[in-house]
């Protein structure tokens, strides 16, 4: 290998490599950032330390919110009715009540425990097609994004080491070593991609710990039902998604740090967290399945070293509060992938990777400070902090604070900073209906960028860049008099829009920064 690598290199000034890309975590941003890849043309190795699949593991436990710019990327590659049927539970216009017509208890989020009551929301505006939220387990997306994804997954087989250089990576394992164009970590919150390739990962430690776990409980009476239950030790709540008509979930936090996070969750300490945040000598006499997690908070200062790049909770941990990593990880995977697919495949210049930190870093900043608020907001009882909720949660059950709550956590804010006059550029593209009787997100199943274009002129421009792009020819239905030209980025961000007269140079210009060269 090494004889026919060098050989690649004298003769014809490249190295064979055994994989374009290998990803360190077969977790869902992994398996995302996989399929996303492979859609682009470059050849994906997942590597998952884990022999066990997370079904195995921790069953129907680890429920995970999925918010608007995930449900956005979900429907754009044709997962999102798969999602919707695995769900636990699913909120969104489509389920909703009409306006005015009675929601009884719907709660669509909280915000440190206090929840959001659905008819407090202001109704949806153009564009917030997919406000709401579904809870979905780990397991269940998991298997979802893997058969979706494609690519080889080899679990059971942990990362021991790497020798990046100028050319590409050599990647260490137990069971040997594969040579790749590039390494990226999405590899967990205690990264081994990231420890060792030295990225600066500063934050605040935790200051409180988090138990979950199906149990077997002795008396649940004591116990209230339903809802978070707060105290003077800390908070539990009891119920949750378990499996079908099975035993029970309970989730405790209690302000304290101490037990190994790797240490099997046993009854013995499930049962004492539980008494102490209750109060009550409820008796936990099986753990089915447990897990303990706590609320550090830290940030990689970049996403990029080199030919090692970052990804989901290797680049960003934080408090799970508001369901907020799973949503920030995918958001990770769906920019990076589509760039590093066409740097891979010498289609676009390094450049275009360079893009990932800038765009992704200021989201993944702004969800640590809305984390660690909720961490302050959820101290242990006092006198002042429970002034404190009560303001909040007032605020909370107006229309404002619900609607303002809510849009931050669904994500429906973000968007990036890309140069351009038009006034939605940076902003995700709503599943626009167009006059041939589809819809805008069927046309991105390929992963490939989109050209909404009716003007012959702009699709013989946009032909230059071969299967790059897709073009489509048939109107948005919410513009029916106007020549619209956009193009969409593979994620689904528009990169560049003209109306009336198209202005070609500027079509060129935004098809190369964002695709590379003609040719």
């Amino acid at each position: 290998m090494v004889l026919l690598s060098t050989l690649f290199r004298v003769f014809w000034g490249y190295e064979e490599m055994d994989f374009d890309v290998v990803v360190a975590g077969g977790g869902p941003v992994g398996l995302l950032l996989a399929g996303e890849l492979r859609l682009g043309g470059a050849r994906v190795l997942v590597l998952e330390r884990e022999t066990e699949t997370p079904r195995a593991r921790f069953g129907s436990m680890g429920a995970r919110a999925l918010n608007t710019p995930s449900v956005h990327a979900l429907h754009l590659r044709g997962l999102l009715p798969e999602v919707e049927q695995a769900a636990a539970m699913w909120v969104g216009p489509a389920t909703l009540p009409p306006p005015g017509a009675p929601m009884g208890d719907i709660f669509v989020g909280h915000f440190a425990g206090i929840g959001i009551r659905a008819d407090r929301l202001r109704p949806p505006g153009p564009g917030d097609e997919f406000l709401g939220a579904g809870v979905v387990s780990q397991a269940d997306l998991e298997e979802i994004l893997r058969a979706w994804a494609g690519v080889e997954v080899r679990r059971g087989v942990a990362l021991t080491g790497f020798d990046a250089d100028d050319d590409g990576v050599t990647v260490h394992t137990g069971q040997g070593s594969i040579r790749a164009g590039r390494l990226v970590g999405a590899d967990g919150g205690r990264s081994t991609v990231r420890r060792l390739a030295g990225f600066d990962f500063p934050g605040v430690d935790p200051v409180f710990t988090g138990r979950q776990a199906i149990v077997d409980l002795d008396a649940p009476e004591k116990l209230v039902a339903g809802g978070w239950q707060h105290g003077e030790n800390g908070s539990y709540v009891l119920g949750g998604w378990a499996d079908g008509d099975g035993p029970p979930r309970v989730h405790t936090v209690e302000y304290e740090v101490g037990e190994d996070r790797d240490a099997p969750v046993t009854a013995e300490e499930m049962q004492a967290s539980l008494r102490r945040v209750s109060g009550t000598d409820v008796a936990v006499t099986r753990v089915h399945v447990g897990t303990r997690y706590a609320d550090t908070t830290r940030q990689a200062t970049t996403y990029r070293r080199g030919r090692v790049l970052l990804c989901g909770d290797a680049a960003h941990v934080h408090s799970p509060a508001g369901g907020q990593g799973l949503n920030l990880g995918l958001g990770d995977a769906v920019n990076l992938g589509w760039k590093l697919a066409l740097v891979a495949r010498r289609l676009a210049p390094e450049s275009l990777v360079d893009t990932y930190t800038p765009e992704r870093h200021p989201i993944g900043e702004w969800v640590q400070r809305w984390s660690l608020a909720q961490t302050a907001l959820s101290a242990p009882r006092g006198p002042r902090a429970e002034a404190l909720r009560g303001v909040v949660a007032d605020l909370l059950d107006t229309p404002d604070g619900a609607t303002h709550v809510i849009t931050g956590i669904g994500g429906g804010w973000q968007h990036y900073d890309i140069p351009g006059d038009f006034p939605l550029i940076g902003h995700r593209v709503p599943d626009l209906a167009l006059d041939d009787g589809t819809t805008l997100a069927t046309r991105f199943r390929n992963g490939g960028a989109v050209l909404l274009a009716a003007d012959t002129e702009a699709a013989r421009v946009a032909a230059e860049w071969g299967s790059r792009v897709r073009v489509v020819t048939a109107r948005p239905l919410a513009f029916p008099d106007q020549e619209l030209a956009a193009l969409v980025r593979p994620d689904g961000y528009l990169a560049w829009a003209s109306v009336g007269e198209l202005e070609e140079k500027g079509l060129r210009e935004a098809m190369t920064a964002w695709l590379g060269p003609a040719g």
